[in-house]
């Protein structure tokens, strides 16, 4: 089969089409014939040296793919209901730039009705980690106010549109005034430009000075303390990403006083049983917001699997709105 693999450490270039060994799926997975596979910012970090592949996963990178189901473990397979020639997405631990790829059947999940491949690929990766993250570490709510930083990122416009779905007011940050737009397009509540203005002053005002309840945050970093600022009473942060920094030097009182949490998490590394959790989560509670059209992949661009390289810039130049898709 054909994949795209990472040839040294470095920039998108370093990426080039290779021939592998088709997998074989063992006990408890299945083979999937990729038609589409979903680029995100972990990728990024493993073509570049600075993400590892866990013990025992591919070191072909992608961590989401869709396609057709061609054969796995029969006895897994019924009882999760699925069967060979079924169109499923699936996050994956690696081997997602690949033509085939093996997945556990636990984290696999049919393609939502009325969606392309190149859709359903989009999928995984973000919607396992806002549900993980905002919906189950930050145990947001119908009523409360979520802050997404970086609205219009593959994990942005997920969890504008899931915490909207779920009856939450979201305020979002975005780079330019255009991003801002389309984060209110997608639902968002109130859009902050964090290039021109406070983003920790205002989320106050526009919570009439009580605070936001949960933040989702990939940058850390010096945005911890003013995340800490904007934070209501027995509010939750979720770091899920360092693109700012590892180091953060916060108002410690405001923790103590206010009640606060500050938690955060990777997904690739967590055991199969924890991922199979969080699937089942969202095939009953957002799969169906997905089919009525409630929430919506949010595409920016794909490319054919011989262009990984131009995909990856793309990616690094932030100038996308939503998720890069990789074709097969």
């Amino acid at each position: 089969m054909q994949v795209v693999e990472i040839s040294q450490p470095g920039a998108p270039e370093v990426l080039r089409l290779a021939e592998r060994e088709q997998p074989v799926p063992g006990p408890g997975e299945l083979l999937i014939r990729v038609s589409a596979s979903g680029i995100n910012r972990p990728d990024v970090l493993q073509r570049t040296g600075n993400y590892p592949v866990p013990p025992g996963a591919s070191d072909i990178p992608g961590l989401e793919v869709a396609g057709e189901v061609v054969a796995g473990d029969a006895q897994a397979l019924a009882a999760a209901g699925f069967r060979v020639g079924d169109r499923v997405c699936a996050l994956v631990a690696g081997g997602g730039y690949a033509q085939y790829c093996v997945a556990p059947v636990g984290q696999c999940l049919p393609a939502p009705l009325g969606l392309t491949d190149v859709e359903a690929a989009s999928l995984p990766e973000t919607f396992f980690t806002v549900w993980s993250n905002v919906f189950d570490r930050a145990e947001l709510t119908a009523g409360e106010t979520l802050l997404v930083q970086g609205g219009t990122s593959g994990i942005g416009v997920t969890a504008i549109q899931m915490a909207k779905a779920l009856g939450a007011t979201v305020i979002a940050t975005a780079g330019s005034d255009d991003k801002c737009q389309a984060c209110l397009k997608l639902g968002a509540d109130h859009a902050i430009n964090y290039r021109t203005q406070d983003f920790s002053a205002l989320a106050k005002t526009l919570t009439q000075g009580a605070g936001v309840n949960v933040i989702l945050d990939m940058v850390a970093g010096s945005y911890v303390a003013r995340e800490i600022e904007c934070l209501a009473e027995d509010g939750r942060l979720v770091i899920i990403a360092v693109q700012g920094g590892t180091k953060a030097e916060f108002n410690a009182g405001l923790v103590l006083r206010r009640r606060l949490r500050i938690t955060g998490s990777t997904l690739r590394p967590r055991p199969v049983a924890f991922k199979a959790a969080i699937a089942q989560a969202l095939r009953a509670k957002v799969w169906p917001l997905i089919e009525s059209g409630a929430i919506r992949p949010v595409i920016h661009g794909t490319f054919p699997a011989a262009q990984a390289a131009a995909a990856h810039a793309l990616m690094e130049s932030n100038q996308h709105i939503g998720k890069i898709v990789l074709t097969w």
